[in-house]
């Protein structure tokens, strides 16, 4: 049954960037069984993603002499004698570590943070990254809006996705659009009479129509830009039709706030090179297998996708 092939690709799609077929069959049948289960629903944090944040940092911080240090940027991890120490913030504060460094950026940021030599860490480099281009996830689209909420109908759901055309791989650009409206859940998430949406291209937008634009370093620079600006409004259009399916009111103008993020927004905000999603490594792949915890560098060692 081709939908329900599709289906099934669209629900593993959504949860780690491949289709069903490269995916584990443990993740497919939790993931079938949990979505089908009496009663499901679907979770949403309160005080949405921050909340999330918060709960994390509260993990850490109840115990003693444990904290964060938040909007501190990491410039470089320092090695001595072969092995990782601490780290180097962009203000040039040092930290120092007591037992190791763990790395939660994305792989090649994980490497290109070591600026010393070492030749164990260089050689994993030349595997994954310089002889052969590990695969990558694509990037994201995306949108976030202001609006009054009488351009929200009342029967609209909180989230929707959209696949715009079944015939279509799942990951064909544009080709599936989650519209998330968390004030209707958390009202305090908005101002009083006024809904956000984040609506976004999920994981399906290719990096390299992007490249052209990567000389555009500051805010002014961009915002002058007429042809990245065109750009960003045709490839953010099926975002807008995937909100209209649901919330017609909604439209260019007809908002409060708006905001584009794009593949560029990643590379630069989130630090992940070209906007990658993670690594796009298949179940059973006999060509790649993930980096392991442990780095060759000493003390060194990696999280998340690291």
């Amino acid at each position: 049954d081709k939908f329900l092939r599709n289906y099934l690709d669209l629900i593993a799609f959504l949860l780690q960037g491949l289709p069903a077929n490269q995916t584990l069959t443990a993740v497919m049948a939790y993931m079938v069984e949990d979505f089908y289960r009496e009663g499901a629903v679907m979770d949403f944090p309160k005080g949405g993603s921050k909340g999330i944040i918060d709960a994390l940092a509260r993990g850490v911080t109840k115990h003693d002499g444990c904290h964060i240090r938040k909007n501190s940027l990491v410039d470089e991890v320092i090695v001595e004698n072969d092995r990782a120490v601490g780290i180097r913030l962009s203000n040039n504060k040092i930290i120092r570590a007591r037992e190791g460094v763990v790395s939660n950026t994305d792989l090649k940021q994980t490497y290109d943070l070591v600026k010393t030599k070492h030749d164990g860490l260089e050689q994993e480099k030349k595997l994954y990254i310089s002889d052969k281009q590990v695969p990558l996830c694509k990037s994201f689209m995306h949108l976030h809006l202001g609006v009054k909420a009488e351009l929200i109908p009342e029967d609209a759901p909180a989230q929707w996705t959209v696949v715009q055309d079944w015939d279509k791989a799942i990951d064909a650009p544009g080709n599936v659009v989650v519209v998330s409206v968390p004030s209707k859940l958390d009202p305090s998430l908005a101002p009083k009479g006024y809904h956000v949406i984040h609506a976004y291209g999920a994981g399906n937008e290719p990096y390299e129509p992007w490249e052209r634009f990567e000389h555009l370093k500051t805010t002014k620079e961009r915002a002058e830009n007429e042809e990245y600006q065109q750009f960003k409004s045709q490839r953010s259009q099926p975002i807008w039709d995937a909100i209209a399916r649901r919330a017609p009111l909604v439209k260019t103008g007809s908002v409060e706030v708006e905001q584009v993020g794009t593949p560029l927004t990643h590379s630069r905000f989130l630090r992940r090179h070209r906007g990658n999603y993670g690594l796009a490594i298949p179940a059973g792949s006999e060509e790649y297998t993930f980096p392991s915890v442990e780095t060759p560098l000493k003390g060194y060692y990696r999280c998340g996708d690291s």
